[in-house]
């Protein structure tokens, strides 16, 4: 964490001193705004608290409930979503008050009795060691609690505004294009409808999403035909696997899905109720929880589960449905426009919860269009650079329902239609790094480059989230993951491996510092005037050679800025490698010396020889050609 480059802080460092629009912040929501996020679950509170970092922008997050979540439906935490939080510093807490996942166990009917359940097999959670983050297990609330404190601690102090409801939105002209509708739902003035303006609509307002209606987005896909009831429970059982994720099959196709839950004692059932029928008409939703309860008592035989307490339960009808766009912009209207309104998460893609994908890909739109807006409006990039999230994001949630129909399916299957005994913890364990989110890759486009260099570093695939490894930094000689360095603040980051030549030696490595720091074509040259000179370029270098071998005095300055008021040469920026664990086998990066540039919501975005000055200035030529001034806050 850096902190104490302004003066001595006392307090807690993670709360950023107020700036910009942070300062003197409105209580009530103003009448024009920068951007407006509609719904502050997981898609939109992540917006928001990347959108928090950046202090001259004007951002608010209006939610139709009086007050924050206090129980929320999703629960399932990938390793990717850790990563993340990791990057909006508060991974290592929600670990901590988390049920962590760490072998998945597979219950079928009994050969000798099929009337019971007999455990058939374990496979660990992360059988090919994918992430050094764990998965996880934690209430919804909680997550939205955690940006939220995120959000309150930036420099814009962000709070959520409590009691709006949606109702419709234009587009038009003028600096503030997109008039807003809103009603008050609660307090003395419940009922009463006004207008807010703003520049940028995010709807992060769910699967029945108004904002997705207002722009004329229609979703398409299977309909719903197979129920379940999902409860979250306290109960005493003699179940011996009440505390692991288990897949149970029972003799008369009935399944369950077991969830254990944070805290020791609550879990989760989804339930398996059935087909449904095509005249349904929704009956199955009557279903009561004592239904589900007996029908996952059914299930579980020989076992028994004597619930307690229910702390929430709902019946639910697996479909799959994906929006044609992500954006406002119509597909006649492509090239002529660039988006104002963007839509998020379940407004988007809707799918079944047991692959426990809903919020974490939620989670990924947001960062994805958190970061463009923040860009775009500080001046940093053109507008051009918003019409890459719906391109982008559209291929990844496309994918996400192609996996899920697939495992829902088999989730549903009676044991006797497998091809084999082994099918679905097959299925389970080779498809592992899906569910994890590590398989999402972007494609070359104005933020991704080609992979001409590829070979050069096998370990960081361009388009895919930048894989940490251990590194030592220098200065305080700490072992420590790389990629855990970086948090969500906006800032692109630049790798530089280094040959093998020592610092102060000239090489390759020096050249290019050089170039970093001195050339008009160099990206770190768009830095604004007055703005520390990492303000928008998070420069490391790592070493060949082990920390003992590296001298900090003779490292070139641009891994060395001079930050804060005071010039403080931050020395943080300086790794060397750990023999046991050299960072350069690990990910198969060329002695010759690499660049690995990282996108600021952690994907890889081009990898290069640290000889192609060039090509690195043509890559960022068109992402930092934003044609009207920049801020220096």
């Amino acid at each position: 964490m850096h902190f104490h480059h302004h003066g001595y802080v006392s307090g807690d460092p993670r709360v950023q001193p107020a700036a910009g629009v942070g300062v003197n912040r409105p209580e009530q929501l103003p009448d024009e705004v920068d951007v407006l996020i509609v719904g502050t679950g997981p898609a939109g509170m992540l917006t928001a608290a990347q959108l928090s970092q950046f202090p001259g922008i004007t951002t608010r997050i209006v939610e139709r409930r009086p007050g924050r979540l206090e129980i929320g439906q999703a629960d399932g935490i990938q390793a990717r979503s850790v990563e993340t939080f990791q990057a909006f510093g508060f991974a290592e807490r929600i670990i901590a008050e988390a049920y962590r996942i760490t072998e998945m166990a597979f219950w079928k009917p009994d050969p000798q009795n099929p009337a019971n359940i007999v455990r058939a097999a374990r496979t660990l959670d992360d059988p090919h060691g994918i992430s050094e983050f764990p998965h996880l297990i934690v209430n919804q609330a909680r997550v939205l609690d955690y940006f939220a404190e995120v959000m309150a601690n930036a420099p814009t102090r962000m709070t959520p505004d409590y009691g709006y409801e949606f109702r419709a939105l234009q587009v038009g002209d003028g600096e503030y294009p997109v008039a807003v509708t809103l009603v008050h739902t609660s307090g003395a003035d419940e009922g009463r409808e006004r207008v807010v303006r703003a520049k940028y609509v995010v709807g992060a307002d769910g699967a029945r999403s108004k904002v997705r209606d207002s722009i004329g987005c229609t979703m398409a896909g299977d309909q719903a035909n197979h129920a379940w009831g999902v409860m979250d429970v306290l109960a005493n059982t003699d179940f011996p696997d009440i505390r692991l994720k288990c897949a149970i099959q029972s003799h008369d196709g009935g399944s369950i899905l077991l969830i254990p839950r944070e805290g020791g004692h609550l879990f989760r059932m989804y339930v398996d109720l059935g087909e449904v029928a095509a005249d349904d008409r929704g009956a199955v939703r009557k279903t009561s929880i004592e239904q589900i309860i007996a029908k996952a008592n059914a299930i579980v035989h020989p076992y028994k589960v004597d619930v307690r307490n229910v702390a929430w339960h709902s019946v639910y009808e697996v479909g799959h449905r994906l929006t044609d766009r992500f954006d406002d912009v119509r597909p006649e209207e492509l090239g002529t426009r660039t988006p104002r309104v963007f839509i998020t998460g379940d407004a988007c893609h809707t799918h079944s919860a047991k692959a426990g994908q809903g919020m974490n890909v939620s989670m990924q739109d947001g960062f994805n269009i958190g970061w463009k807006l923040g860009h775009v409006l500080e001046g940093r990039s053109p507008e051009t650079l918003l019409s890459t999230y719906s391109a982008e994001r559209h291929v990844i949630a496309k994918n996400l329902i192609d996996f899920d129909k697939e495992w829902s399916t088999l989730m549903a299957k009676k044991p006797e239609e497998f091809a084999s005994p082994s099918e679905l913890e097959d299925f389970y364990v080779s498809t592992a790094e899906f569910p994890a989110g590590f398989m999402t890759q972007y494609v070359p486009s104005m933020l991704i480059g080609e992979p001409a260099h590829q070979e050069l570093a096998a370990g960081f695939t361009i388009g895919k989230r930048f894989k940490s490894a251990p590194a030592v930094r220098v200065c305080d000689t700490n072992p420590l993951q790389l990629g855990h360095q970086a948090s969500a603040d906006g800032r692109w980051r630049i790798y530089v491996f280094a040959d093998g030549a020592a610092p102060g030696q000239q090489s390759p490595t020096a050249d290019l510092a050089e170039w970093l720091a001195t050339a008009p074509d160099s990206p770190l040259a768009a830095t604004p005037s007055g703005a520390d000179p990492d303000a928008w370029f998070d420069v490391k270098v790592i070493y060949q050679q082990d920390h003992t071998n590296i001298d900090i005095n003779t490292v070139p300055a641009v891994f060395k800025p001079q930050v804060g008021p005071f010039k403080l040469t931050y020395l943080e920026k300086v790794y060397g490698t750990i023999p046991a664990s050299d960072i350069f086998e690990l990910r198969g990066i060329d002695r010759g010396g690499v660049m690995v540039v990282v996108r600021p919501d952690q994907y890889v975005a081009n990898v290069l020889p640290l000889t192609a000055t060039a090509e690195l200035a043509a890559f960022f030529a068109p992402i930092l050609a934003a044609g009207k001034p920049v801020p220096a806050t």
